[in-house]
């Protein structure tokens, strides 16, 4: 299990100690943060915690990942060690920080984390107490990361991929940026040649919330068409919501697709071919 529903999480702030993290991007981020959040939720900002920006998107996207060792001083502060459970969300669903967060600890080798489907409006709609008050950090020793344990390509392997036909590259970008009709981030509009476009909010229900992990496996593999999840790669605008899609994937039964970090901000700026339309 992954995802959890609003009462799992009263049950598990009741009967456990786990450690919340309320993950938020943008640059009001701290501010709708400071606005209202879980009780002893920690903060985390998806442009300075879960990212490491190099200046040069053409080199690792908007948003590339931190070195494992760096991310592994962050958990220690958070105080995050390997038995912990851990609960985050973010105010956009899950879609956004809280999903990139969950990706990153999972790929630390965590295993207790739990993503609240729904995200911070289930949790308010649920009527959960929030508040203004900041948590307080309980710091902890790094917590230990060999690597990255979770698949991760290069746009070299995309391109690979992108032409073979026992491989699948999801593009989970809403369908009029994959189409090519405008570009509200990054500088040219379009598609990696080959991919094909199954929209991130194409895992939520009428309620914003997560399809039930039957759904969500029916769904993927019905688009999968027999091929091995492990030759599924996926990438967003920049290697954000690419992960809510990998949580999916996850909470279906679904492993080992890999996340491309840079996505089609990384794509984009380099001199690979572009598509449009249903290309």
């Amino acid at each position: 299990m992954n995802i959890i529903t609003t009462d799992q999480l009263k049950t598990i702030l009741e009967n456990e100690d786990p450690i919340v993290i309320d993950a938020r991007g943008g640059t009001d981020a701290l501010e709708r943060y400071n606005h209202a959040h879980l009780e002893n939720a920690q903060f985390v900002d998806l442009e300075t915690d879960l990212s490491e920006k190099t200046g040069d998107p053409s080199n690792g996207g908007r948003h590339p990942l931190p070195e494992p060792n760096d991310f592994g001083r962050f958990l220690g502060i958070l105080g995050i060690s390997p038995s912990s459970t851990v609960v985050v969300y973010d105010d956009k669903k899950g879609a956004n920080a809280a999903a990139r967060f969950w990706w990153m600890l999972k790929a630390a080798g965590h295993e207790k984390v739990f993503v609240v489907s729904g995200g911070l409006d289930a949790i308010s709609e649920a009527g959960i107490d929030l508040t203004e008050k900041a948590a307080s950090l309980h710091a902890l020793e790094e917590y230990p990361i060999k690597g990255w344990q979770m698949p991760l390509v290069d746009a070299d392997d995309v391109a690979l991929a992108a032409a073979d036909p026992e491989a699948m590259v999801i593009d989970v970008r809403e369908h009029y940026r994959y189409l090519g009709e405008s570009e509200p981030i990054d500088l040219v509009a379009g598609h990696i040649p080959g991919a094909v476009n199954i929209p991130y909010t194409s895992n939520l229900d009428g309620n914003g919330e997560f399809m039930s992990p039957a759904d969500l496996a029916a769904k993927y593999k019905e688009a999968f068409a027999d091929k091995d999840p492990r030759k599924v790669i996926v990438h967003c605008g920049s290697g954000v919501t690419a992960c809510h899609t990998l949580l999916a994937l996850a909470e279906a039964g679904l492993h080992g697709a890999s996340l491309y970090v840079g996505s089609w901000s990384e794509w984009s700026r380099t001199d690979r071919p572009i598509a449009t339309g249903e290309e």
